[in-house]
This record gives C-alpha cells, structure tokens and sequence, in this order.
C-alpha cells in the first residue's frame, strides 16, 4: 500500500476529505508550517503523526525546505500531498519529489494561476470556472493536469459563494486522483497526464445552458 504525507497550513478541509475517503493509502503523517494550523488537531484526533514546522523559525526558504524535507523523508511516503499548504517551494524541494508532488488548485488551470482566483474569474467574467489536481513542477502552478472539475459561474456569484461551490469539487477530485495514483492508473507523458481506462467521458460542459434559449 502506497505511503502519503500531507501537508497543510490551516484548517485542512482537503485532508479531512482525503482522511474521509477510504483510500487504499497510509498516511504516515501530517505536517504543517503553522503549528496553529487547525488541521493539526484533526489528525492528531485521527490518531495520525502531526506536527508543525514553523517557517517563521527560518531566515532563508531554503532552510525551511530542507528542515521540510528532512522531515517527510522520515516517513518515507511515494506521494506528498499538499492539501492548502500555502508555502511556495523551491526549486531544490520540488525536484527532489519530481513525479510525486501534488497539489490541488483553485481554479482551472493554466487559467489564473498564483492567488486570489475566485475574485479574478469573476472579474474576467469567465462563464466556468473550478478547481485543478496537478502535478507540481518549479513553474508555480503550471504542473501536469491529473483532474478538473468545473462549475458555472452564476450571474449573482459572490467571490465567496463561488469559492464555496469550487471547494466543494475540490473535496471530490483530490481523493479520486490520489486514489488513482495509489493504483498505478496514472502515466505521465511529458506534460500530459494519461489514464488507463477513464470511462465514459461528457461531450461538453456549457454555461449558461442551452435551455436558457
């Protein structure tokens, strides 16, 4: 069974929904770089190894990564999970788990990468709008695509009731691609994902509908 440590920074809504998901995972532990972070508290009642390291402790990034890395080697994981972990990871760290580290983004990549997307869809005025598994590579949010999910963009959305409806998908995708890369049904091809046998497949996704006519 395929090892995974997650990692977080705050309350950790995308690990309760991986720890809830019944995977045919180990999770070997929980790390966070807030020893505030909510999270914590969750795993630790999961009966899971949690701890923090305190980036705050660290002069330099790269300090921070390697304390970082250090740390999760104990555990020796196949998979490193980042689960709203709100670092940016250098160069040295993200290679050292090529292949292995994934991270789960607020909207549908490559479309507005980096931070605040939900208030960017709106203001672009984009009709779709969603969340994004990928694998991640030292251009920031720029991986590998493992899955998607997509929501309409309702005409009196709020950025926090787009936010809410987005974060909803995420607690659906993120356990069905780790479950996927548990199962070796995952080939990365360059810069494509590919997936033995992904079923049947919708023809498209539209917003607003065509019954609106």
């Amino acid at each position: 069974m395929k090892r995974i440590v997650i990692l977080i920074s705050g309350r950790g809504s995308n690990m309760l929904s991986i720890l809830d998901s019944d995977l045919p995972v180990i999770v070997a532990a929980v790390i966070s770089n807030r020893a505030d972070s909510p999270g914590l508290d969750i795993a630790k009642a999961r009966g899971l190894p949690a701890l923090a390291i305190e980036h705050r402790n660290y002069a330099a990034r790269e300090d921070f990564d390697s304390a970082l890395a250090e740390k999760i080697d104990g555990y020796s994981p196949d998979f490193v999970i980042l689960a709203g972990f709100m670092r940016i990871l250098g160069n040295d760290f993200v290679a050292r788990y090529s292949g292995r580290l994934v991270n789960i983004h607020p909207s549908l990549l490559p479309a507005f990468a980096g931070t605040r997307t939900h208030r960017r869809a709106l203001e672009e005025g984009v009709r779709i709008h969603g969340c994004t598994v990928h694998f991640v590579t030292e251009k920031l949010d720029h991986g590998a695509i493992i899955i998607q999910a997509a929501v309409p963009v309702l005409e009196n959305d709020t950025e926090e009731s787009l936010s809410v409806r987005v974060l909803e998908q995420e607690h659906k995708i993120y356990p069905e691609a780790i479950r996927w890369l548990a199962l070796g049904r995952l080939k990365l091809e360059g810069h494509r994902v590919l997936l033995g046998n992904p079923g049947m497949q919708p023809d498209a996704l539209i917003s607003p509908s065509l019954d609106a006519r």
